[in-house]
């Protein structure tokens, strides 16, 4: 039995907004932490492409897929792909959600514990 989430049942515009608003909140999460000294993070966006730096020069990257209507999250342990279900971003392979992921990828590369 699957447990990748359905097909997303958002229009453009709707995708657009969630997504958008996706990408806004970690880079204000992360802009927090770098002012607040928690970690020293760099967040550069271009577009629909956000991408997260660490002081071990690793990355993650998290970028808009619109034609898809997913979100792509890129970090040292791997791609995933991601659909919104239910109010949720969700990993099209095993249903997990992106800010669990994101935090725990995050946590690992800059070497103390994250959570978005």
């Amino acid at each position: 039995m699957s447990t990748a989430p359905a097909e997303s049942a958002l229009d453009d515009a709707a995708y657009h907004r969630e997504a958008t608003a996706l990408l806004a909140r970690i880079e204000a999460t992360a802009d927090r932490w770098l002012q607040d000294d928690v970690v020293d993070i760099d967040t550069q966006r271009t577009g629909g492409l956000l991408e997260l730096s660490f002081p071990d020069r690793s990355k993650v990257v998290v970028n808009m897929q619109p034609p898809l209507h997913e979100i792509w999250l890129a970090a040292r342990a791997g791609g995933y792909h991601y659909r919104w279900v239910g109010g949720h971003w969700l990993d099209t392979r095993d249903g997990s959600e992106f800010f669990d992921a994101l935090s725990r990828h995050a946590s690992t590369q800059a070497g103390k514990p994250l959570r978005f």
